[in-house]
């Protein structure tokens, strides 16, 4: 899923230094890092690492309250209502503010709340259908739902507007082959981002999954004739 970091550094600077501060705090106790696959346009690529485990303490620095081991799923939503209600609050004024909804967006992607995430990147787009940047984060948050189809759909859509979108064909290639075992599909994505960027950052990462890609893809091919005759 080039990158455009101006659109999420634009939004951070419009939020209050709190919001700031507890955004980067939930992100933390989530162990996550927002990156391709599915990632934010704020970062230039890979697929999300999770770092989780019993004995994560948050850092000294930590404001009071915050959890300090790994929060249950219900903690996350709670954390991601709190930290979306100054902006909620401003939407109730200003309903029409793209850019406010998907600061909202951001808030419950990073909280692993995808369903309300996605919707709020919907509205989004509503008012700015060309922004492939949030649509490509919408469709994300469809994967994570178990929508692949709506999410292929969303990135096809965003091609549309920007055939050359680094985020974009990263994100399908990781779609189309871990959503749908789709290895050509993949390849052909993450090969056509590669001729369009050379020296792109994560070329090497790229070029890995090709490779697993297309390993994966000879192995279908050679079982393939087995699998008829043990049906015969």
């Amino acid at each position: 899923m080039a990158d455009q970091p101006n659109t999420t550094e634009n939004s951070a600077s419009t939020w209050g230094a709190s919001q700031v501060y507890v955004m980067a705090a939930l992100c933390f106790a989530l162990g996550i890092l927002i990156g391709y696959l599915l990632h934010s346009p704020a970062t230039s690529a890979a697929t999300v690492s999770a770092v989780s485990g019993p004995q994560m303490q948050a850092p000294a620095n930590m404001p009071p309250g915050m959890p300090q081991q790994m929060p249950t799923p219900e903690q996350m939503k709670q954390m991601a209502d709190k930290t979306a209600a100054p902006l909620l609050q401003q939407l109730q004024s200003d309903p029409k503010n793209a850019e406010l909804l998907m600061q909202v967006a951001y808030v419950y992607k990073a909280a692993h709340q995808f369903k309300e995430a996605a919707s709020y990147f919907d509205r989004s787009l509503q008012i700015d259908p060309k922004n492939v940047a949030a649509r490509t984060e919408m469709a994300s948050c469809l994967y994570y739902t178990g929508d692949v189809d709506k999410a292929i759909a969303q990135l096809q859509q965003s091609l549309k507007y920007d055939p050359k979108h680094a985020g974009t064909l990263f994100n399908l290639g990781m779609i189309r082959w871990k959503g749908k075992s789709d290895a050509q599909g993949a390849i052909a994505a993450w090969e056509k981002l590669l001729t369009l960027y050379p020296n792109y950052e994560r070329k090497a990462v790229v070029q890995q999954l090709i490779t697993e890609a297309k390993q994966h893809d000879r192995t279908v091919v050679a079982n393939a004739p087995r699998a008829r005759a043990d049906s015969q």
